[in-house]
């Protein structure tokens, strides 16, 4: 059985509907100018959800490394790591319209042009519409940690998903997770070094690479003594 059969029957449902949703779409707000920047944006930068996997070349107009983000947030860090890193090509994906709204503020005030966004299901997206081996990398930073243990089935980064980012990932291609909870940490690391084809790139977590910029809120929560751990996997060459 495949990541994908796994993930399509993990939780009794048909395909789109067969697994644990890792969010709650909520009734937020939506200021003016996140909804305008949605409506002007969407159709420049946003791909719209399809069964059937992205021609990534034709999309960005080009060949290079390319890096999925999951969970944009408000946008701001994804759209760093884009303006900093002009020779790879970025995929975040995010549900909220905020979020949305705010990241493509962000790639239309500076000017990226590495950057796409889709607004849909993380697992969806990532098993419908990304190609076996399509990815040099993924960042999943600061996914809901679900914190009451009647609440932990909803977490992200569970074995069917990590096996299917996995399997998008090509040789040599990284998985980074990062959170801000002690106890996702360890089912983090757990989950992930159960997986056959990723190892390790250090003894357990390790720093926070350059790559990622430290956020406002982690860097209150830092000072404020709250951990943050980061796990950076690589795709061993195995099948």
């Amino acid at each position: 059985m495949s990541a994908d059969d796994d993930l399509e029957t993990a939780d009794g449902g048909a395909p789109g509907h067969g697994h644990i949703r890792s969010y709650v779409l909520r009734q937020g707000r939506v200021s003016d100018a996140q909804r305008r920047f949605h409506e002007q944006g969407m159709p420049r930068w946003g791909i719209p959800y399809q069964a059937a996997p992205l021609d990534l070349d034709a999309v960005f107009g080009r060949r290079a490394h390319r890096i999925l983000e999951i969970g944009c947030g408000m946008g701001e860090t994804t759209a760093t790591i884009a303006e900093l890193h002009p020779s790879n090509d970025y995929l975040g994906i995010e549900v909220h319209t905020p979020g949305v709204g705010s990241l493509l503020k962000e790639i239309s005030t500076r000017g990226i042009t590495n950057l796409r966004v889709v607004q849909h299901d993380a697992v969806e997206v990532v098993r419908d519409m990304i190609a076996p081996g399509a990815l040099s990398g993924i960042h999943v930073f600061f996914p809901d940690p679900w914190p009451k243990k009647r609440q932990q089935k909803r977490r992200l980064i569970q074995p069917a998903f990590v096996a299917l980012l996995a399997e998008r990932l090509a040789p040599s291609g990284y998985l980074h997770c990062a959170t801000d909870w002690e106890d996702y940490a360890h089912q983090m690391l757990d989950v992930l070094a159960a997986e056959p084809r990723l190892q390790n790139m250090a003894n357990g977590f390790t720093p926070r690479p350059p790559y990622r910029p430290q956020t406002k809120f982690e860097s209150r929560g830092l000072k404020l003594g709250h951990g943050v751990w980061d796990l950076v996997f690589r795709r061993s060459s195995m099948r």
